[in-house]
């Protein structure tokens, strides 16, 4: 996988300060004061925006692997009208990036007004923990700010080997902390918003986190951390992948041995990784997971390598950890898979075309979460999804199996298995939501992030109406999806017209909200639940 040329510096013009406060009254600009200084952002539309506003100081340099320091105070009014480079990252297949560089550490907002007090939803984009950006189109927040009558903020964090990792020699001198530091700058940005969303018409009282994919999953995770305890009202936890190793987590020694091959790699030490340039150091990290998994130096970390247990930033994988205190919204799609299998997947590989293929495909879905998964277990699997296709009526084709296998393996079962636990052993009420809109083809099913597009009114734009549509069924979706989003960070309960008689969940009752199926939204027993049995039985991780 290419790497993406490291940015030196900000690009010119973006978020410069300026020194003439008396523009701050002249055409739509819009200046609000932060604690390092004023900022002026723009009004757009309905909405008033800040784009590329400092929560950190740039972690370059001697700050790279340290943890996030307060931005440097600024004299004047600085510009925040234009999106910063995104975090630095590599090329993934089907997905373009935009300039990337280390310098990356700003939030975007959008206010109805800043002279208001509103809830606020702090949004965490995904991309596997090593790709990502809360500037890209998709999470555009006009329309959610402006509907849900909210202050919705985006940012970026350090994602890959800059971002998620262990390794002791890369402790900071001030805090001591060596890992996760992609996890420690969502931490330094919540404390921000908390400091500052005052200031952009928020309640800095009333602060929703919300996440996808690997979003989804930093939502959870934050919820857990007691040094955030009271900062955060409530999460929306949308299709997370929670981390364990083997597959989507390094253990502490695979990641020291990690970072160790790559300094070898590059002639140095690892902590003089921090002086190596970012392309070479991310180019040497890939080429550690190059080969098959079954072919590398580490046995963890086999499909996505997110943040790794360091007693700290991450006590200890969620599943072992009390169910969150927070009242929580559980969001997923009908088919995650289909992100993975669909003609836009990240990993293209060949569909299976008839049985055979389906138990080598299927064999190396669980080769990722149990290593030497041999053809007798990926056979049982594929029986048992094949029967349970059939009992509830349901396509049992080789692609469709494959989808349904590859999704439940490590997103619908462990949302699902989480929300039941929630409801057995959680304090405060769980919502569960089941998105179910199908992708136009040659698209199908409902993919996983199919999500973010409706909750943010984007699927209208050209580059996602082709995939999502938009006409008045989607619009419809958006508008409802939207709404039980504000009303949850208003109130802790997901309820509007539309959605009155969601209840709380309860396994085995009535109380999944299925958005967009026949019913466009209706309360149903949670689909597919028998297809779930299998990873059950097999003590699939996490066990719960």
């Amino acid at each position: 996988m290419a790497s993406q040329p490291q940015a030196a510096g900000k690009r010119p013009g973006v978020s410069a300060a300026v020194a003439d406060p008396s523009r701050a009254a002249t055409g739509n600009r819009v200046v609000v004061r932060t604690s390092a200084g004023r900022v002026a952002g723009e009004r757009a539309g309905r909405v008033a925006v800040f784009r590329g506003v400092p929560y950190a100081a740039p972690p370059v340099g001697a700050l790279r692997f340290a943890s996030p320091r307060p931005p440097a105070p600024w004299s004047g009014v600085r510009e925040a009208v234009r999106f910063t480079d995104v975090s630095f990252q590599s090329v993934i297949p089907n997905r373009p990036v935009p300039p990337s560089s280390e310098d990356s550490l700003y939030a975007n907002v959008w206010t109805p007004d800043p002279g208001g007090s509103r809830p606020v939803l702090v949004y965490v984009h995904g991309g596997g923990w090593q790709a990502g950006a809360g500037s890209l189109p998709a999470y555009d927040g006009a329309r959610l700010a402006h509907r849900g009558d909210l202050v919705v903020v985006t940012f970026n964090y350090r994602l890959g080997a800059l971002g998620f990792g262990l390794h002791e020699d890369l402790a900071d001198p001030e805090t001591g902390h060596f890992a996760n530091w992609g996890l420690q700058d969502q931490e330094a940005l919540l404390r921000w918003v908390r400091a500052n969303v005052a200031a952009f018409g928020g309640d800095p009282g009333n602060i929703t986190v919300c996440g996808t994919s690997a979003g989804g999953a930093t939502a959870w995770q934050l919820a857990l951390l007691p040094a955030l305890r009271g900062l955060i009202r409530r999460i929306v936890s949308i299709s997370p992948s929670h981390v364990t190793p083997p597959a989507t987590s390094l253990t502490p020694q695979d990641s020291r041995t990690a970072y160790e091959a790559v300094a070898r790699r590059l002639g140095t030490t690892v902590a003089g990784l921090r002086a190596v340039p970012a392309a070479a150091l991310a180019g040497a990290w890939e080429e550690i997971f190059a080969p098959r998994p079954e072919d590398r130096i580490v046995g963890s970390g086999r499909w996505y390598r997110g943040p790794v247990v360091d007693g700290r930033t991450m006590p200890t994988y969620d599943h072992r950890l009390p169910t969150p205190d927070v009242p929580v919204l559980s969001v997923h799609t009908s088919t995650e898979g289909s992100f993975y299998t669909g003609p836009s997947s990240p990993q293209p590989a060949p569909a299976p075309r008839d049985d055979a293929e389906l138990v080598r495909v299927v064999r190396e879905v669980l080769d990722l979460g149990r290593p030497g998964a041999g053809d007798d277990l990926a056979d049982a699997c594929a029986t048992a999804y094949r029967a349970a296709a059939r009992d509830a009526g349901l396509p049992a084709d080789p692609l469709s199996l494959w989808t349904e296998v590859l999704g439940d393996a490590f997103f619908r079962h462990q949302v699902v298995r989480f929300a039941e636990r929630h409801a057995r052993l959680g304090a405060t009420p769980l919502y569960a939501m089941e998105f179910a809109h199908p992708a136009l083809p040659p698209h199908f099913g409902t993919p996983h992030e199919a999500t973010s597009p409706f909750l943010f009114g984007t699927h209208r734009l050209p580059q996602f109406a082709p995939v999502f549509g938009d006409g008045p069924v989607e619009r419809l979706l958006s508008d409802i999806f939207v709404d039980a989003v504000a009303a949850f960070a208003r109130t802790s309960a997901p309820h509007t017209p539309n959605t009155a008689d969601w209840p709380p969940f309860t396994p085995g009752a009535p109380s999944t909200l299925v958005l967009g199926g026949p019913g466009i939204a209706e309360v149903a027993r949670t689909p597919k639940l028998a297809q779930l049995g299998f990873w059950d039985t097999v003590g699939w991780e996490p066990r719960l």
